[in-house]
């Protein structure tokens, strides 16, 4: 992430939804939010910051602007991820995992599954 800033919950999730749409017009991304929709000046004023912040592109076509991510979903995930686990877990992903296990969010099966997964992905 270029900026190494956070994103607010309306912020992102304007850029769910251009992340879904990969690239739109203002009235698209509107009508992609989930209800209640926030008002399209709104939206442009988000966009606005979220160009400042090098997370969104725009590609003028006369007086129409396209917008587009400049961050992957998966690169924005990971940095917020790692930002959660260093903020919260002392910057390790083992009291990470064991916290969300504890608390409900993980059974047992899932992580053994999980596992699974990564050592599939390891080989």
């Amino acid at each position: 992430m270029s900026s190494g800033r956070n994103l607010t919950r309306a912020e992102e999730q304007i850029m769910q939804a251009l992340w879904k749409l990969e690239k739109a017009f203002l009235r698209e991304l509107v009508e992609a939010l989930p209800a209640p929709r926030p008002h399209q000046n709104t939206v442009a004023t988000i966009l606005k910051i979220l160009v400042e912040k090098e997370f969104v592109g725009i590609e003028v076509f006369g007086r129409m602007h396209r917008y587009y991510p400049l961050i992957s979903k998966e690169a924005y995930s990971k940095s917020t991820i790692k930002n959660i686990v260093k903020s919260y877990f002392e910057g390790s992903f083992s009291n990470a995992v064991s916290f969300m296990v504890k608390e409900n969010n993980l059974s047992v099966e899932d992580l053994e599954l999980l596992l699974k997964e990564l050592k599939k992905q390891g080989r």
